[in-house]
């Protein structure tokens, strides 16, 4: 059973991502780079394993994680599974279309549609948005799904496993309001990694 204030909290994140969504257009079509320890490729099936401290670049999509099974359709879409090491977190980051705001996720996985143009992540999942270098908006929840073409945002609980700091079967959302025309703009963020230290590959909490 959903929480009672989930359809409140589902509303509120759909006005908020209104928009949001309209990610780089130019990445679905943009080249993949991958860095990993090992590659496996089946040409007959279109698929490719990476493994080993993952690194993916697809314009301005930045993934990283354990291993990424990756597959193309015949229509040249990629899609792409990520997976992170035990007790460690995956990680997704993408900039809007035209403005310096960037969306960043982590999850234990993170499934990545490239014909849809949609991201899932399952398990432990969070969901950021920045202006500039500056935290705007932060989600988590069990499941977090966002479509960049339909601009739709779905976030469910974890009934069977807590997200990280919140009650069993409930999700948590902290908005910031949009800054009043004229005011002073964030610092710029940088293009590359991750925008503060996580839990994920390559950035330990210590």
């Amino acid at each position: 059973m959903k929480p009672p204030h989930f359809p409140f909290i589902l509303t509120a994140a759909l006005v908020l991502f209104t928009g949001l969504a309209d990610a780089e257009n130019a990445d679905r079509n943009k080249p993949m780079n991958v860095e990993a320890d090992t590659m496996r490729y089946d040409d007959l099936k279109q698929t490719t394993v990476f493994a080993g401290r993952v690194v993916m670049t697809k314009g301005t999509i930045l993934i990283r994680g354990a291993r990424i099974d990756v597959r193309q359709d015949p229509q040249g879409y990629q899609f792409g599974l990520v997976t992170a090491e035990p007790g460690k977190l995956a990680f997704f980051r993408q900039k809007r279309e035209g403005l310096e705001e960037f969306f960043e996720g982590e999850a234990e996985s993170i499934e990545y549609d490239g014909r849809a143009d949609a991201v899932k992540l399952v398990n432990n999942a969070q969901l950021r948005r920045f202006r500039g270098a500056a935290l705007s908006d932060e989600f988590t929840g069990g499941v977090i799904f966002y479509n960049n073409t339909s601009n739709l945002l779905n976030i469910d609980g974890a009934p069977a496993k807590a997200a990280a700091g919140a009650p069993t079967g409930r999700i948590r959302a902290m908005l910031t309001p949009k800054p009043e025309a004229g005011a002073a703009a964030p610092a710029s963020a940088p293009v590359t990694p991750a925008l503060r230290s996580t839990g994920t590959l390559g950035q330990e909490k210590k």
